[in-house]
């Protein structure tokens, strides 16, 4: 029995890491043919789950749920431009609701027509599962284009807290089915339950975590708490009935914000131990989507490969007509609200609603949320297949032609173009900081650096020791302009962009770095 735990545990071992050696080739492959990772990845995983002698690698959905949502939601969190999201609320709520709602109603619809005898409580949870876009798949396909701000914003956004709204559907398919009754009261007021749960459960974990990390004092062990926070906070909100997706981002924003408290290494070393994690995470998820074609088709053996493809691609054209629909019904509408509200002038030109039309990609959650119905819900194998069909379709096709897509495009974006008087002075107090400006040794760091060097040099050609404590001097200087930049640049959170803040800031944090990396071997830092 020892053994065999031994040998299942090596197993285990050895498959992830093939997985990642796959994954590590697909995704040079990918960069090699300018498509995005993810598409070659699911593409990849589907060729091997029909090579012979190949190990079968079960996609179970409280694995995938409980594993890569928490850390992957966070790491789009950490990122998310938070100043942008609450700027673009009113869209971001009409596709994270409005656009779910609709899409998972005419999902219902169509299957009700072509699959003969499907009660209306498997369509909508077939129309739940299938509807909402992907946090990761989008962040995947998205950060290989340069796109404007706004846009960004809005997709983003839309991805980090649709699930709530699928969710709910979802649980009120599956209830129904039980009980053979539902009523929209009792889903309205169980959406507003389990939002509510999760996000005051991400909000109590985040602040806790970022309590915690201004008292460690250690990068390495600041890191590691951030890390563990995503899950906390999303398997806590699950074990009482509340939104995990919602704590994870909630946490994930709380975190983000907090993270100018924390010292310029910490920053830097976090933001590359995040880069990694999503990476590694994001590479097996869909590799593993991909893993799982073989094992879907063996369980339709009823069903003619004529069926099921016109199915697949019913509901393929169903996800993307009826996004369309809804964009373009809702988004100029919405901005001439937004405008007489805020007393804006920017009217988006037609290429905002097209590519947020088709940049509706489907991923892990929709598949591991068709894996989680109950082995005896109607039309379960066929609902799991369609599932994949989604992410198939959106991934791969809508995946690989948005480059054409923005191509056609121009996409200059506005808010570079014109640069506010809050971020020509940000600009400003980073170029002063960072030349010495208002200084005793005014210059960059490399100037400052060859001027002690040249003392140290002169000092010891006359038989002199060098001031070590001038030289301390120096340094706590430059270091202390430098933290005075970040709190002036903290002053105009409101006034900047999250991305032009954090960019910004990183400057400065490079800088400190150069700074204590260039004279450390002259002057010791005390502890």
């Amino acid at each position: 029995m020892g053994k065999d735990r031994c040998a299942s545990r090596v197993n285990i071992l050895q498959a992830i890491l093939i997985l990642l050696a796959v994954a590590l080739a697909l995704t040079l492959l990918a960069r090699q043919l300018e498509v995005p990772s993810a598409v070659m990845l699911i593409l990849g995983g589907m060729v091997l789950a029909f090579v012979p002698g190949i190990f079968h690698v079960p996609l179970k959905p409280e694995l995938a749920l409980a594993l890569f949502l928490p850390p992957l939601l966070q790491a789009s969190a950490l990122r998310t431009d938070w100043t942008m999201f609450k700027t673009n609320i009113v869209f971001i709520v009409l596709l994270a609701f409005g656009a779910v709602l609709f899409t998972a109603g005419a999902v219902a619809l169509v299957a009700r027509q072509l699959i003969p005898g499907l009660s209306w409580t498997a369509a909508i949870a077939l129309g739940a599962i299938v509807a909402p876009p992907d946090a990761v798949a989008a962040a995947s396909v998205l950060k290989r284009f340069k796109l404007p701000k706004r846009i960004v914003a809005v997709l983003e956004g839309e991805s980090l807290i649709n699930d709530a709204s699928a969710l709910v559907l979802y649980r009120f398919a599956i209830g129904a089915t039980a009980a053979s009754v539902a009523s929209v009261g009792s889903a309205l007021g169980s959406f507003a339950l389990i939002a509510v749960v999760g996000t005051l459960v991400g909000v109590l974990v985040g602040l806790g975590a970022n309590w915690l990390m201004r008292r460690l004092k250690d990068k390495h062990l600041e890191i590691v708490v951030s890390f563990l926070a995503a899950f906390a906070a999303y398997l806590l909100a699950e074990r009482i009935e509340g939104s995990g997706v919602l704590a994870a981002v909630a946490c994930g924003g709380l975190i983000g914000r907090a993270q100018v408290k924390l010292t310029a290494t910490t920053r830097l070393e976090s933001a590359s131990a995040w880069q990694l994690i999503e990476f590694v995470l994001a590479s097996l998820v869909f590799l593993l989507v991909g893993l799982q074609l073989h094992g879907i088709l063996s369980r339709l053996e009823d069903y003619s490969a004529a069926h099921l493809a016109t199915l697949g691609l019913a509901l393929a054209v169903t996800l993307i007509v009826s996004r369309f629909v809804w964009v373009f019904a809702t988004f100029y509408p919405a901005n001439a609200v937004v405008a007489v509200l805020r007393g804006g002038k920017f009217t988006p030109p037609l290429s905002y609603p097209t590519i947020i039309s088709w940049t509706g990609m489907r991923g892990v959650v929709s598949l591991a949320a068709a894996l989680a119905l109950p082995s005896t819900f109607e039309a379960r194998d066929l609902i799991v297949f369609l599932a994949f069909c989604s992410i198939l379709s959106t991934l791969v096709l809508q995946g690989t032609t948005l480059k054409l897509l923005i191509g056609w495009f121009d996409l200059r974006d506005p808010d570079i173009a014109a640069a506010s008087p809050a971020l020509v002075e940000a600009r400003a107090i980073v170029a002063a900081a960072i030349a010495g400006i208002g200084t005793q040794n005014e210059g960059t760091t490399h100037d400052v650096l060859a001027g002690i060097r040249r003392s140290e040099a002169h000092a010891a050609r006359e038989g002199h020791v060098f001031d070590q404590q001038r030289l301390r001097a120096i340094v706590d200087e430059r270091l202390a302009a430098l933290d005075a930049a970040r709190t002036k640049l903290r002053e105009h959170r409101g006034e900047l962009d999250g991305e032009t803040l954090a960019t910004l800031i990183r400057e400065l944090d490079l800088e400190e770095e150069q700074v204590r990396l260039a004279m450390g071997d002259s002057v010791q830092t005390p502890v």
